[in-house]
């Protein structure tokens, strides 16, 4: 009998907790290059255990090579979800972009000025560029970072999504004269051609960039702070880049006010942020609400 009360009991407390999480505010889940939906099912999984009955999209577009589709055509179309999403949720939601996902969604922040996303967690991506080749020797086999920009400030390279992003700190140059997508959405270059407000990120409640120096992808891995090579390939923090300095984006607003967080954890593989658990119980979960 006393088996049976414990039962009981044990099942009376289990359900008191359960019913005493609250659901997060609708999540949206941006993958990585070269990847899908599928990829991004652990931390998908993860949120509705801890927080039974939020409601996780789970963005599917522009999976496997379609992923290298140039950024602007990804920000318009995942945009356009968002927005939808985000109208069948008038209390606002919350984004999560991992690799080239995150610097997607922050793109789709400044060009979606009216969204309603609260809170966005940039996962291990390349928000200030890549001047890395490791992941790109599975297209580009005989790629080097010396001579990648040959291929990046092309009209062709334009055409795929890491020459959109690609930012080579000896040949700026180049870089401001050819690069369509990176200097325009960092506000880097003085122009009425493309113009985006940095009210779509300084409206956030909370935008919070992950990283670490183990990462072994995203080079330098800072670039997930918006720090960045010089051209002596010295990495400068986000601090003392004009980005933040001049406010180009929203950063230093965000930060001052107390709503930007940067989180460094080591001894995380560049693949493995989106597929570690613990990851998202110690860095995720805890800035959804």
């Amino acid at each position: 009998m006393a088996t049976v009360n414990n039962i009981v009991f044990n099942f009376l407390v289990f359900s008191i907790l359960f019913n005493n999480v609250e659901s997060y505010h609708a999540v949206v889940l941006i993958h990585g290059v070269l990847t899908g939906a599928d990829s991004m099912e652990i931390i998908s999984n993860r949120i509705q255990e801890m927080h039974p009955g939020t409601q996780v999209y789970n963005i599917p577009r522009f999976a496997g090579w379609s992923s290298l589709e140039p950024m602007w055509r990804q920000v318009k179309e995942i945009g356009m979800d968002i927005l939808s999403i985000g109208a069948a949720f008038p209390e606002g939601i919350n984004l999560v972009g991992y690799s080239q996902g995150g610097l997607l969604a922050r793109v789709i922040l400044q060009a979606f000025p009216d969204h309603n996303v609260r809170n966005f967690i940039s996962l291990s991506s390349p928000q200030a560029g890549q001047y890395g080749t490791r992941f790109l020797h599975l297209f580009f086999p005989d790629l080097v970072c010396a001579t990648a920009y040959e291929l990046f400030y092309s009209k062709i390279g334009q055409r795929t999504s890491v020459g959109n992003y690609w930012n080579d700190p000896h040949h700026q140059e180049l870089y401001q004269e050819y690069s369509n997508f990176l200097p325009y959405v960092n506000n880097e270059k003085n122009t009425t051609k493309i113009q985006l407000s940095k009210r779509g990120l300084t409206k956030l409640k909370h935008m919070v960039l992950i990283g670490g120096p183990e990462d072994g992808v995203i080079t330098p891995w800072q670039s997930s702070h918006f720090g960045y090579f010089n051209a002596d390939e010295t990495v400068i923090d986000m601090r003392d880049r004009n980005i933040y300095k001049d406010d180009l984006i929203g950063l230093k607003t965000l930060n001052e006010n107390g709503r930007l967080t940067l989180i460094t954890v080591p001894d995380v593989p560049h693949y493995e942020w989106h597929k570690n658990v613990s990851i998202v119980d110690d860095y995720l979960l805890p800035y959804l609400d």
